[in-house]
């Protein structure tokens, strides 16, 4: 069975972004398909996998989520870039937090959702969602006090990732911090967790923490927090 997903006119106004255009647009159709509950047509090998059935109930969601707000919880009045944000607004307590949300999003099904009804649920903290991959930001420098990219870090290499650590640095204030995740190879699930997304639509990339912590310091970073969970270990770094 093949791997491939169907091509996602992915559209995005920057003449940079060619590169990761198909990459991109793969992962994006892999979250439309979920966001619209289509179903996922996957060979009986990967059926039976323990993970899937998990996936399938709805109970790999909470085991896979990573909880940025234990290592940077977003304070009142600060303004806060979500990237790849899906849904975020909707679910997390923004509203307790009273900081402005501002997101980007590489599905035009979760950004669309977000912007239909963030601003109905506070119109105030809710500032909106560009469609774009993180890649090339679509806000101007210097705007931010906290970036958080969580749950997708895992379909791109590490090049697209120094590529994104130069975007955030860009558009956080000084003194900002930036939380994401990465998929840690080391836990028991990670390898079943690559397999089920590959079949999904969505290749993953297995990198170790090592490399992805010379990267950072390369990329002028201070790891000031880091949490791990069971399948993504949290990052909050400083520029």
């Amino acid at each position: 069975m093949s791997k491939q997903s169907p091509s996602f006119p992915f559209n995005s106004n920057n003449p940079h972004s060619d590169k990761w255009q198909e990459r991109t647009s793969q992962v994006a159709y892999r979250f439309n398909r979920q966001y619209q509950n289509q179903t996922f047509e996957l060979p009986p090998e990967v059926q039976s996998m323990p993970i899937y059935q998990e996936w399938k109930a709805g109970i790999l969601a909470g085991r896979a989520v990573s909880p940025f707000w234990e290592i940077a919880q977003p304070q009142k009045n600060q303004h806060c870039l979500d990237i790849g944000c899906g849904v975020s607004f909707l679910i997390y307590p923004w509203r307790d937090w009273q900081a402005f949300f501002y997101g980007q999003e590489i599905s035009n099904i979760a950004r669309d959702t977000l912007n239909s009804r963030g601003s109905q649920l506070n119109s105030k903290l809710f500032k909106g969602v560009e469609l774009g991959g993180a890649h090339h930001l679509n806000y101007g420098l210097d705007q931010f006090d906290l970036a958080i990219a969580t749950g997708f870090s895992c379909y791109f290499p590490l090049e697209y990732w120094n590529t994104v650590l130069g975007e955030v640095q860009r558009v956080l204030k000084s003194g900002g911090h930036f939380v994401f995740d990465i998929l840690n190879p080391q836990q028991p699930l990670s390898e079943d967790w690559a397999v089920l997304e590959t079949y999904l639509g969505a290749e993953v990339f297995l990198e170790p923490l090592t490399e992805w912590e010379k990267m950072i310091k390369a990329a002028g970073a201070k790891v000031v927090a880091q949490q791990s969970g069971e399948l993504f270990e949290l990052y909050k770094v400083r520029f």
